[in-house]
């Protein structure tokens, strides 16, 4: 193939046509004028680690998908006379555990609420933006027009 041409997909592109490099569309800012409470904020945020920045995270699929419910086993009740340090030590230690699972859901429910009303911010931004873009491009396919019945097509 003559080095003058660059393929496009069903097209042949002369190699020194002025085209856009492909954008990265997560380098993309788009201005969104949204700011958490910061009140929020702290309740997403792990302690002594770094803010929760609902503009960086992103959710994996596994992440976001639905957790089932799970029933709980009935409860077995222990008389008095089996519970003795080893029982009450097992029971701290779950007590524990069960508070710890609590927080983390609570911290990835939170984080997920901010992040989403975010994006809901950002949707609707970004909405405008494209109702901005086609009524100028309608403006500019109106000059056009008004151009080529004038002068002829380009």
């Amino acid at each position: 193939m003559n080095e003058n041409f660059c393929v496009v997909p069903g097209q042949l592109l002369p190699a020194n046509r002025n085209t856009p490099s492909p954008i990265d569309p997560d380098a993309i800012q788009v201005p969104v004028g949204y700011e958490p409470d910061p009140a929020d904020l702290a309740l997403s945020s792990i302690p002594g680690q770094e803010m929760f920045d609902p503009r960086k995270r992103k959710f994996s699929e596994e992440e976001l998908k639905p957790q089932p419910m799970i029933k709980k086993a009935r409860k077995v009740f222990i008389p008095d006379d089996l519970k003795d340090d080893k029982y009450w030590a097992r029971r701290r230690k779950n007590n524990m555990a069960a508070k710890r699972s609590r927080d983390a859901r609570r911290l990835k429910e939170n984080q997920i609420a901010i992040r989403a009303s975010f994006l809901e911010k950002e949707n609707s931004a970004l909405r405008q933006e494209v109702a901005d873009l086609r009524k100028e491009l309608g403006k500019c396919k109106n000059i056009l027009a008004k151009y080529e019945a004038r002068h002829g097509p380009l």
